[in-house]
């Protein structure tokens, strides 16, 4: 343990200070610093890493599906061991400084400590471990020491797929990534707005990943640009991690209208904006690239109240939007945890994102019943309407309808699966009757050879479970071309989260 007292003598949970509102908003940077290194945020690190306890059974590891040595790296925090800690953290985590900034930290809601104080800031943390060990130089490429003859192509460049293939090159086998986007990273690079994560930690683990031999293959659609059966010829494997990118729609009148656009129709031509550099296209201005959906001087709705629509929310704060408003047809829901949602599971609670801290209104337990236009085409409004609980399904209260204003309406309603198309076809795998790809408990499909890993196989999660697919992914790849393995599953297939 770290400090045996220092749960007791550190009741406070501490984190660091989030950058300004009124700076942030200004610009495309990380809302929080991450200041690896600063004697203040490491003191207050020390501290709260100190408070982690000896509660004999620690249940952080179990929330979490990568099973992170949490109270391990928390002790070496504490006693600033800052390559040991890097080393325990990367014992079950590829990527800690993408779960750092954008996992929803199930650990958290299941730290001992949190039964009776504020729990240890275990997110916290593990970010500036990772921070403080790649400004250390202590991150180097892991190269095998030989190779097996045997290739796998890995198609989806998502933290499901990136984890495999680093996985699987580490033990010696060839690994080319595919992605259909010019950059890889998946939604990582074009979906996560750079607010939330900056793509210079992207960028520096493909460098990682390319000196330890992984191959990447930006611009090819697989399916349109390779065929399945094409790979499957030449490699001796095939990961598919695509992804659960089909989006719900929102079956309303006004559907069609133009400004009504789906999340990630919006998402990523803005993030293209926020990262773009001189060499993409010699420094042209936002209007000058052709069918950006901006937010600026709109009146924007957000339909759909999870973590997607808050990067919308964020994002159109940024562009300039002249209001902002989310709506989420659920209630709201409560501050404290339920009895219904016991500790150490995961519990849905109301909660303030940076986004929602920079403005905007929030309204929940309300249903969008028509989207109105001009006579354009535009969209101009909303009518929404109040809803309550009757046998468990949200009903329109009758009397409640309204108009709310809308030039800008975005759909972020969550995903039901990989898009039924070429690829699936080709490679001749079926789907569940949930829309996702068809596996068995080690991955493998109804194909011999081809494996699923991430959201494909499991629908839309969170990225501690994409990236512990990828993991036992490789690890069942590895057992498929080498007869055993070494490397670890902290998850099989049909694995799911702490429940009550």
């Amino acid at each position: 343990m770290a400090d045996p007292r220092g749960f007791l003598t550190t009741r406070e949970r501490e984190l660091p200070t989030d950058r300004p509102v009124p700076v942030r908003i200004l610009d495309w940077r990380e809302v929080h610093e991450h200041r690896a290194g600063h004697p203040d945020d490491l003191g207050v690190l020390g501290r709260q890493a100190g408070r982690c306890m000896d509660c004999g059974v620690p249940f952080c590891h179990s929330a979490c599906p990568l099973g992170n040595l949490i109270p391990d790296w928390n002790d070496l925090t504490w006693r600033g061991q800052w390559a040991d800690a890097a080393d325990r953290l990367h014992t079950t985590n590829n990527f800690p400084e993408f779960t750092g900034r954008l996992c929803p930290a199930p650990c958290e809601a299941s730290c001992v400590l949190g039964i009776n104080q504020p729990p240890v800031t275990i997110k916290n943390v593990e970010v500036s471990i990772i921070d403080e060990a790649w400004d250390r130089g202590l991150i180097t490429p892991q190269v095998p020491q030989w190779l097996t003859g045997k290739s796998v192509a890995v198609v989806g460049s998502g933290p499901a797929g990136l984890a495999a293939a680093q996985q699987l090159t580490r033990v010696g086998h060839t690994v080319a990534v595919y992605e259909r986007a010019d950059r890889i990273g998946g939604l990582l690079r074009y979906g996560i707005p750079e607010f939330k994560m900056e793509k210079r930690h992207i960028d520096r683990r493909l460098d990682q990943m390319r000196a330890e031999g992984t191959r990447f293959r930006p611009g090819i659609e697989v399916g349109r640009d390779v065929t399945g059966t094409e790979l499957l010829e030449r490699y001796d494997a095939v990961v598919l991690a695509v992804g659960s990118t089909t989006p719900r729609d929102l079956p309303v009148p006004g559907r069609a209208l133009t400004g009504v656009l789906q999340a990630m129709e919006y998402l990523p031509p803005a993030n293209r904006v926020a990262i773009r550099t001189p060499l993409d296209d010699a420094g042209l201005a936002d209007a000058d690239l052709p069918g950006l959906p901006v937010a600026t001087g709109k009146d924007v709705v957000v339909i759909g109240g999870g973590d997607t629509g808050a990067d919308c929310v964020g994002t159109a704060i940024r562009q300039g939007a002249r209001s902002v408003t989310q709506l989420e047809i659920m209630p709201r829901p409560p501050q404290e945890r339920p009895d219904a949602q016991p500790w150490p599971t995961y519990p849905l609670l109301y909660k303030v994102t940076s986004a929602h801290e920079e403005g905007g209104e929030r309204i929940y337990a309300v249903s969008t019943q028509e989207l109105l236009g001009d006579d354009a085409g535009q969209v101009r409004a909303l009518r929404l309407a109040d809803v309550a609980m009757v046998d468990g399904r949200p009903t329109p209260v009758a009397g409640s309808e309204r108009e709310i204003p809308a030039q800008l309406v975005l759909l972020a309603m969550g995903f039901t699966g990989p898009e039924n198309g070429p690829l699936l076809e080709q490679f001749g795998v079926s789907l569940t009757p949930r829309g996702v790809i068809s596996r068995s408990d080690d991955f493998a499909t109804e194909v011999p050879g081809v494996f699923v890993a991430g959201d494909a196989g499991r629908g839309q999660s969170l990225i501690v479970w994409a990236i512990a697919e990828g993991r036992a992914a490789a690890a069942a790849v590895d057992t498929y071309l080498s007869g055993k393995t070494e490397l670890p599953a902290p998850v099989t297939a049909t694995t799911t989260a702490m429940r009550a």
